[in-house]
C-alpha cells in the first residue's frame, strides 16, 4: 500500500518537473494580461505659487486693468498686503496678480512698488484700451449761440506823435572857433583887457 502511494507521488513529481516550463509560461502570460496597457501618468512636483507683498514705504498702490498707466484703475492695495501673483510683463515692470471682483479676476501692479516672492513667468498683456475720444464742437449748433456785439460809441484813442527834441552837435562850434586865428583872438583879448585897465584907472582918479 505504501509503495503504491510512493509510486503515485513520484509520478506526480516527475510530471510537475516535465511540465514546469509550460506552467511558468502560463503564469507569465497571466501576469502580462493583468498589466494595464495605458500609459501611467508621471507625478511631477509643481512649483510653489508666487506672491507679491506691497512695500511698507507705500501707503497704498494702484491696481490697473493692464500693464501700463493707459489702462483704467480697478482698485488699490494697502501697505503690507499679500496677494497671489500670476506672471510678469515682458520687461518685468508690471506684475499680474489675482484680484477678485473685476472681470477676469486678474489685474496688474507696478513691480517697483512690491516685493516678489517666487518665480514668475512672462504672460501676454491684455489688449490696449481704446483711447478716449476728444469731444468736438458742432459748428452748426455753435452758430446758434453766437451773439453779435454792437459797435461801441466811445471815442477812439489816438496816440500823440512822438516828441522830437532838438540836438546840437559840437562839430558846428568847433567849426566856428577853427575859422578865427588863435593869434588874433589873443590880441583881441589883450586889447579888451588894456581898455578895461585904463577905464578902471580913470575911475580911480
Amino acid at each position: 500500500m505504501k509503495k503504491g502511494i510512493e509510486i503515485i507521488v513520484l509520478v506526480f513529481i516527475i510530471g510537475l518537473l516535465l511540465n514546469a516550463p509550460a506552467f511558468i509560461h502560463f503564469v507569465r502570460a497571466e501576469e502580462l494580461q493583468q498589466i494595464p496597457t495605458v500609459s501611467i501618468p508621471t507625478v511631477t512636483s509643481s512649483p510653489s505659487a508666487a506672491t507679491i507683498v506691497v512695500t511698507l514705504e507705500q501707503d497704498q498702490i494702484n491696481v490697473r486693468a493692464g500693464p501700463g498707466t493707459d489702462y483704467p484703475l480697478v482698485g488699490i492695495l494697502i501697505a503690507g498686503q499679500r496677494v497671489p501673483a500670476l506672471g510678469r510683463s515682458v520687461g518685468g515692470d508690471w506684475i499680474e496678480i489675482v484680484y477678485p471682483g473685476i472681470p477676469g479676476g486678474t489685474a496688474w501692479v507696478y513691480s517697483p512698488l512690491v516685493t516678489v516672492e517666487g518665480s514668475l513667468r512672462v504672460v501676454e498683456p491684455p489688449p490696449t484700451p481704446t483711447p478716449k475720444t476728444t469731444p468736438t464742437v458742432n459748428p452748426t449748433l455753435a452758430a446758434q449761440f453766437i451773439v453779435e456785439i454792437p459797435p461801441t460809441r466811445l471815442p477812439t484813442f489816438t496816440p500823440p506823435p512822438p516828441i522830437v527834441y532838438p540836438t546840437f552837435s559840437p562839430s558846428s562850434q568847433r567849426q566856428i572857433t577853427s575859422q578865427i586865428p588863435m593869434g588874433l583872438l589873443i590880441i583881441g583879448l589883450g586889447v579888451v583887457g588894456l581898455f578895461g585897465t585904463i577905464i578902471s584907472m580913470l575911475r580911480g582918479k
